[in-house]
């Protein structure tokens, strides 16, 4: 058989990853911060493109105002302005509101007279510094390594999100408490482990409990020590003469004592870069209705006045005359103006879009604490506001939600679930967690389950789970196998 060249034709279809669209993409995943530095640029690239201040709008030029429909959980979702295409001007604008106020710091510094302290500021963080990373990251690099049950994993989460960048914790256990509707027992608890993580001192809520958590781990946390932390006023005041009888040491040993706090870190967050939560300005504020539901409100701090200047384009274009090269530039500055602002519009559009559906879908939370956040995945908010799972996944990476209970990630809101054999809703991890914890702790020296059985146990209420997802799971609560609990009842030990 012959072979010779042929033409054939076919019919398909492909998405054209334009500019733009790239463009659009790239705003949507960016963090209010680098979305600021991203327009600052635009704005000394594009000589038509201007900073809005925001009296436009009540100048009445242009600006149309942009409600969704309200929705369960969501009873106000308010968007702002939206941009228009009329003449001179357009806008990319936002509400006003008023950005969150987080953050505080402690300060510690020393002088050379006899180990005393004051508050002259000159304790130098960079003097030890040799990390790259931010304090964060260096957090979240060591938090796998603690044994956290999934729900209390997100509480450890969210405590780390309230360290400032000395390292100290900017919330009390009382607000996260309240915040998160757990007891302060269980607050408490994980925050003891979080202070185990390295640089010793981190999670501290005060400066001598930084210091004391830095002693002890040195084995130098004696009595007098801690009678030395609880009145460091005193030794900023140099009234070493009272610290000596209180302490109960003499003055050689005090000084000792004091010469040993000298060598501590009082800031020991400060050996890393970056910002932690202090910098983070929310993208979207939840409240409270009088009737019980949820507004959901874009935050104008963090979206970008900008403005296309149509008279200058129009100027400029007349004055060019046959200077095809220059009319072909202003008219590509026009169209990239165009563009950005209305990729600004569609970016504050869709995180409002699938805010306001976290807030649907995780009711419970709001109203009743982290003990009730639902099993939900990116897929389920996508299919519910009809959108692409990697439009969701890039929306909710970088953004903050200030509710009433805090400041969330709105990754936070995204929680693994068991499936149920009867195909209705599935099971929260945490659920899951909490029934095989009572199964063992129901067991009796002849009645020890074992991982099989657990599944089959588990089963019977409805929940399909794997063997290994049940080995995983009580080796996360710390608990043994059920050949150890065997040899614990026999021999007790």
């Amino acid at each position: 058989m012959a072979l010779a060249p042929k033409l054939q034709a076919r019919q398909g279809a492909q998405l054209a990853m334009t500019p733009q669209l790239q463009q659009a993409i790239k705003l949507l995943q960016l963090s209010n911060i680098e979305l600021s530095a991203f327009v600052e640029e635009q704005l000394e690239k594009n000589p038509l493109l201007e900073r809005g201040t925001g009296d436009e709008n009540r100048r009445g030029e242009a600006v149309d105002a942009v409600s969704d429909t309200p929705n369960s959980g969501a009873d106000t979702v308010t968007s702002g302005e939206a941009m228009s295409d009329m003449d001179t001007p357009d806008h990319a604008l936002a509400p006003e509101s008023t950005a969150a106020d987080v953050g505080g710091s402690v300060d510690w510094s020393r002088n050379d007279s006899n180990g005393s302290f004051s508050g002259s500021g000159d304790y130098d963080p960079m003097a030890n510094s040799a990390a790259d990373i931010t304090l964060s990251e260096h957090i979240q690099s060591q938090l796998p390594h603690l044994k956290f049950s999934d729900r209390d994993r997100l509480v450890a989460d969210y405590l780390a999100g309230h360290v400032d960048d000395a390292g100290y914790m900017r919330l009390s256990v009382s607000e996260a408490s309240e915040n998160l509707g757990v007891g302060e027992a269980r607050i408490s608890s994980i925050l003891l482990q979080l202070q185990t993580l390295e640089p010793t001192g981190l999670f501290a809520t005060s400066l001598p409990e930084c210091l004391g958590l830095q002693l002890r781990e040195m084995g130098a946390l004696d009595s007098s020590m801690q009678t030395l932390l609880d009145n460091l006023p005193l030794l900023a005041k140099h009234d070493l003469s009272k610290l000596s009888k209180l302490c109960d040491v003499n003055m050689d040993e005090l000084k000792l004592m004091i010469e040993a706090l000298r060598k501590l870190s009082p800031k020991p967050g400060q050996a890393y870069g970056g910002t932690m939560a202090g910098a983070v300005e929310p993208d979207v504020y939840i409240r409270q209705t009088p009737n019980g539901g949820w507004s959901v409100e874009l935050n104008a701090d963090t979206l970008p006045r900008v403005l296309v200047n149509k008279r200058y384009y129009n100027e400029i274009k007349k004055a060019g005359g046959d200077d095809d090269a220059a009319r072909s530039f202003i008219s590509e500055c026009h169209a990239d103006a165009n563009w950005l602002v209305k990729s600004l519009d569609q970016r504050a559009r869709t995180i409002l879009k699938v805010s306001s559906e976290i807030v649907k879908q995780q009711d419970g939370f709001f109203a009743f604490g982290i003990d009730h956040l639902r099993p939900l995945k990116l897929r389920d908010v996508a299919d519910a506001i009809e959108m692409h799972e990697s439009t969701v996944s890039r929306v909710t990476s970088g953004k903050y939600m200030h509710t009433p209970r805090g400041l969330f990630e709105l990754k936070f809101f995204f929680t693994a679930a068991i499936p149920s054999l009867d195909g209705g809703e599935g099971y929260s991890s945490e659920s899951v967690r909490h029934k095989i914890k009572i199964l063992i702790s129901e067991e009796t020296a002849t009645t020890i389950v074992s991982d099989d059985k657990m599944v089959q146990l588990l089963r019977h209420q409805g929940i399909d789970i794997a063997r290994r997802t049940v080995a995983k799971y009580r080796e996360s609560m710390s608990i043994p196998s059920s050949v150890e609990r065997r040899r614990i009842f026999k021999h007790g030990h």
